[in-house]
């Protein structure tokens, strides 16, 4: 097996390498190759990365280059880890709400919508060369935001087989398997609906037991005793579900604007110098293992996501995995071609959706309203069209007023123009 990350000089890459030591028997994996626009930062992470590989007995090849063409001759699976315009852009994105009072994040709201017209072009014409020289590849997308992208990849490449993964459920799965002492987070049932950082939970099983009035109660304990609840334990126990950790940019709105007027600095500017301190220990020449500081970094289990969820397609293990892709019918009254994050049983096919029952009213409503959303910033990233991007402003929930949606648009374009070309090129609409 030959897998390709794209982004391979991100910090997060030393934890994936490390889930392909672990599994590479089991994967069949012969080579590993590690692909970056920026040569020094790959050759950082890189050398960390073989001696890592050499340490436990070099049982495949690790290839680093900046030539994306030759890691992807070939390859069965293609992961995408990369953040266009590096974390830099990130602060932009996270400082362009602070300027306008709005959410500023790098997945929710304009923070996100600017991430996505950045980062959909990109992984969309990764996934358009996929068929010229890896055809029947699966690109496995852990790029942000994940769902966006991958509605985008599913809509425009569907010939191109994706998924779109986040760290988030398996979070909550190995919640509830410390609870009752499971040892694999996978065999956690978790009744998981909704789009990609904006997810409820409904049920829960554990060792074949329902368990899901138990969870919910210590949810509902945990939320009494936070000061950043999601939302007030109160509430959470007249929903009777739990509300995933994104859903507090809806649902407390007010509170992280008030977080964010505070000032001080943004998250991508203590990741940029978490990030610093992480390079500086990957330079260390004895270092084989992975530094506690990675766990500072956010992102947790993303290696235990992605190499189970290749292990899944590749070994035909029909393991049920939480992931971003087309539900078809599984959920009633949903358009069959959205994109949602949902549980799956992934073989050697791919992902099949298991049925689920409807959000219910008040979830799915918000759900509705960001997913069209989504479908504008798709649409508006791959044409340029300055009409759909503003219409996409105007759907999100976190949104500008009409009152000022252009001079926003217009900030986030200005902004983001060296990585926007479709919007500011001949023939842009």
């Amino acid at each position: 097996m030959k897998i390709a990350t794209i982004g391979g000089g991100s910090t997060y890459t030393p934890e994936l390498v490390q889930g392909f030591i672990a599994r590479h028997e089991r994967l069949g994996l012969r080579e590993l190759w590690l692909v970056d626009i920026a040569p020094e930062r790959l050759e950082t992470v890189g050398a960390f990365a073989r001696r890592m590989v050499k340490a436990a007995g070099s049982p495949f090849a690790l290839h680093l280059t900046t030539d994306r063409a030759r890691a992807l001759d070939g390859a069965d699976f293609v992961t995408t880890q990369l953040r266009v315009g590096g974390m830099a852009a990130r602060r932009e994105d996270e400082h362009l709400g602070r300027r306008w009072n709005l959410v500023g994040q790098e997945t929710t709201g304009i923070g996100g919508m600017a991430n996505a017209l950045r980062t959909v072009p990109v992984i969309v014409g990764i996934a358009r060369e996929m068929q010229q020289r890896c055809p029947g590849a699966w690109l496995i997308n852990f790029a942000n935001p994940s769902g966006l992208v991958t509605e985008a990849l599913q809509r425009y490449v569907p010939e191109t087989p994706s998924i779109g993964l986040c760290n988030g459920p398996i979070g909550y799965q190995m919640r509830v398997a410390r609870m009752y002492d499971v040892d694999d987070p996978f065999s956690i049932e978790l009744d998981y609906l909704g789009l990609n950082h904006l997810g409820w939970i409904r049920g829960a099983r554990a060792q074949g037991r329902d368990v899901w009035l138990e969870v919910l109660a210590h949810t509902i304990e945990h939320e009494a005793e936070s000061d950043h609840a999601v939302v007030p334990a109160a509430v959470l126990r007249e929903l009777g579900v739990i509300c995933t950790s994104y859903l507090q940019y809806y649902y407390n709105t007010d509170r992280v604007l008030t977080d964010q007027r505070k000032g001080g600095p943004s998250r991508a500017e203590r990741v940029m110098a978490i990030e610093g301190d992480l390079l500086k220990r990957y330079s260390e020449p004895e270092l084989t293992a992975l530094p506690d500081e990675l766990m500072e970094r956010g992102g947790a289990y993303y290696s235990t996501v992605a190499v189970q969820l290749i292990e899944a397609i590749a070994t035909d293990l029909n393991q049920v995995h939480i992931i971003n892709t087309r539900h078809g019918e599984a959920v009633p009254g949903v358009p069959a071609d959205w994109v949602l994050e949902l549980p799956c049983r992934v073989g050697a096919r791919g992902p099949e959706p298991l049925p689920a029952v409807p959000l219910p009213t008040f979830a799915d409503g918000l759900m509705r309203a960001v997913k069209s959303y989504e479908l504008l910033t798709a649409e508006a990233a791959l044409t340029g069209d300055r009409s759909l991007a503003l219409q996409a402003l105007l759907a999100h929930p976190l949104g500008p007023d009409a009152a000022f949606v252009l001079e926003v648009l217009n900030d986030m374009l200005r902004t983001n123009q060296v990585h926007l070309p479709l919007f500011f090129g001949e023939g842009a609409q």
